[in-house]
């Protein structure tokens, strides 16, 4: 097997000092390889949710190792991490985060405004994220005009609009129904099989973490146990999706 995308070794979390610290993280390993899909789940502070703001370089471990294709996260600097964030991660959020009075196609293109990018590459590549997630034709509806479905939609778009190498979601279904949870989910995989980004993602629902490969369980800041999918539930159900989207070789300076 190829040396894994991400590596964590050892890793804690503390938060606060003496008496009132707070180990939120008590040694955790985990490898995860480019191309999986992976679920996280667990019961509330059992630090599913740190774990995730490590890999997603918005938090530092307090102590252990976090290789991101071979380079120590927790060895650069606060630039280094934002810079490696930007470029190889996309979030998905349970809440959406869409900004109220912009337009779907605004919303997706907000990741490149931070990053410099010229107004006509942003229009192009946000037009292929939303085609990507089903949405031509949605470009100049605001979140008031969309269904829950739709806004994380719109979300997804923005998360994957930069190309990122891993997708991170936490709870993306959360405040959805059940149709348009298997809609989201069906999204997911398909964004996984066929533009061959890692997701990882935080739930508490089982029939929605039936999509991913493994399954990774937390309990009181550990990795409990760590299991195989072998019939993940997007096998059946997920449809085609645009043409591959190949995340660049990391380059952290």
């Amino acid at each position: 097997m190829s040396e894994p995308l991400i590596r964590l070794r050892g890793v804690t979390k503390v938060y606060g000092e003496g008496a009132t610290a707070l180990q939120a993280l008590k040694g955790v390993d985990l490898d995860v390889q480019a191309g999986d899909f992976v679920a996280i789940m667990g019961p509330s502070g059992s630090g599913k949710s740190t774990a995730m703001n490590v890999l997603g370089c918005l938090d530092t471990p307090t102590a252990g190792g976090y290789m991101f294709q071979g380079v120590h996260v927790e060895s650069l600097t606060r630039d280094q991490r934002a810079r490696l964030r930007r470029r190889y991660f996309g979030f998905v959020f349970q809440g959406f985060n869409l900004l109220a009075r912009t337009s779907a196609q605004e919303n997706v293109e907000l990741p490149l405004l931070y990053r410099g990018e010229p107004t006509a590459a942003r229009h192009a590549a946000a037009a292929r994220a939303l085609a990507s997630v089903g949405l031509t034709g949605w470009e100049h509806h605001t979140p008031a005009e969309l269904s829950g479905g739709q806004q994380q939609r719109v979300a997804i778009a923005r998360a994957i609009v930069t190309e990122p190498a891993v997708l991170l979601a936490d709870e993306p279904t959360g405040n959805l129904d059940t149709q348009r949870s298997r809609e989201i989910m069906e999204l997911l995989w398909g964004l996984n099989v066929d533009h061959g980004i890692t997701v990882l993602m935080v739930t508490h629902e089982a029939d929605m973490a039936a999509y991913a490969r493994r399954i990774v369980r937390f309990v009181d800041g550990v990795v409990a146990n760590d299991t195989l999918n072998p019939h993940p539930a997007g096998l059946h159900e997920a449809p085609a999706l645009a043409p591959s989207m190949t995340p660049p070789a990391t380059e952290v300076h």
